[in-house]
């Protein structure tokens, strides 16, 4: 039986600033937008906001979808859905201490140049382009050996 695992991931920003998270645990070190697990049974857009709050200290709305990805492990037998989200509106106060890690303003010219995952890196200017995407990535015996496929829809 094929387990599927969703998760969200919201892009705050303020004119030309984005708000990541400096997540240095786990397997997904690096720079990377807020966001986390869905929990059942709650909606994909509440668990974003919940998300957002908990790792930064804000509080979002009017979040606009923007993609979602899929990520197939043959060997493991799962597959991982990430919703995306982008927004502008916010209040609050950012945390000074996150376990997800400390979260940060970057201008949106600089970010690509931080440390982050592929995937993020591959994701971030979707973020900001005309209409929605969806990515695919897709490995059949390693984690990290997958073939992707950007389509905009």
């Amino acid at each position: 039986m094929v387990e599927h695992k969703i998760y969200n991931m919201v892009m705050v920003h303020n004119e030309d600033q984005v708000l990541l998270l400096d997540r240095q645990h786990d397997d997904f070190s690096g720079f990377i937008p807020p966001g986390g697990k869905v929990e059942f049974p709650e909606s994909l857009t509440a668990s974003a906001i919940r998300e957002v709050k908990e790792e930064t200290g804000l509080d979002v709305w009017n979040l606009e979808y923007k993609g979602v990805q899929h990520y197939v492990n043959e060997e493991q037998n799962v597959r991982y859905l990430i919703f995306y989200y982008v927004t502008d509106s916010f209040t609050g106060t950012l945390l000074t201490d996150s376990r997800e890690g400390n979260p940060s303003w970057f201008q949106k010219s600089q970010a690509m140049e931080l440390p982050m995952q592929d995937v993020v890196r591959t994701v971030f200017p979707l973020f900001f382009q005309e209409g929605t995407f969806e990515l695919y990535l897709h490995a059949e015996v390693e984690a990290s050996d997958y073939t992707e496929e950007i389509l905009h829809t």
